[in-house]
């Protein structure tokens, strides 16, 4: 029985999703985003469970890449979606543009197979990770509720909107070292990059909120590519 614990919370992780789905149609995006952060804590324990089960499987890894495609790809496709679809309008035809918020489906889909296949992600990852990615976009609803009118505007633009889609697209498959944040020891000197990330992260969420999560997402670049500067060639 034990063997199937860890596919049970990959299949929480994927009901998350599809809840977050329906949540985003029906315009509730702050809703569907809470659906990330839900599917990203069973895509957390999964691994955990997995780990201190001692049971993998390759069912288990296609599994989990499934459900990530659903929480973590086409969910938050479809927040961008909502958000163009109810975007103020721009000067010229811009009918179009709602449309290529499933590039993130696709790049995610392509990440997600990439990863399943590359040997070099065992304790790195090469490019953005999807959950991440999934992270940054359920934090726009609330940066456009915010009280500040002009970052609000800004959130809210189809033109910055598309920008974003295609720069995010663009991190989940670039050949871009990135930390990984699992953790073999507690010793600082070796997670020291892992440190500095979460402690940044903790106080920029005390203080923002989720609307601190792109703050981090530059943090965590930053930080990896520094990382991976230092590192012996």
């Amino acid at each position: 029985m034990k063997k199937h614990i860890p596919n049970i919370i990959t299949c929480l992780n994927l009901f998350s999703g599809c809840v977050g789905i329906v949540l985003a149609f029906n315009g509730q995006l702050i809703d569907a985003g809470y659906a990330i952060l839900v599917a990203a804590f069973f895509d957390f324990m999964d691994g955990m469970a997995a780990r201190i089960l001692n049971v993998s499987s390759p069912m288990g890894k296609e599994l989990d890449s499934l459900a990530d495609m659903v929480s973590f790809g086409l969910l938050p496709a479809i927040i961008v979606f909502q958000m163009l679809q109810s975007a103020p309008a721009i000067e010229y035809d811009d009918s179009w543009i709602k449309y290529t918020a499933f590039l993130l489906a696709i790049f995610s889909a392509l990440r997600l197979a990439k990863f399943n296949l590359d040997q070099r992600q065992t304790t790195t990852f090469i490019g953005l990770p999807t959950p991440a990615c999934a992270l940054f976009i359920l934090s726009l609803p609330h940066i456009a509720m915010s009280s500040n009118p002009i970052v609000s505007a800004y959130v809210q633009n189809p033109v910055i909107l598309l920008i974003l889609i295609l720069t995010l697209s663009f991190l989940l498959i670039a050949e871009i070292p990135l930390i990984s944040l699992k953790f073999n020891n507690l010793n600082f000197r070796a997670n020291g990059y892992r440190y500095i990330l979460l402690i940044v992260s903790v106080c920029l969420l005390a203080f923002l909120q989720l609307t601190a999560i792109p703050l981090i997402i530059i943090v965590y670049i930053i930080l990896s590519l520094i990382q991976h500067s230092r590192l012996p060639s």
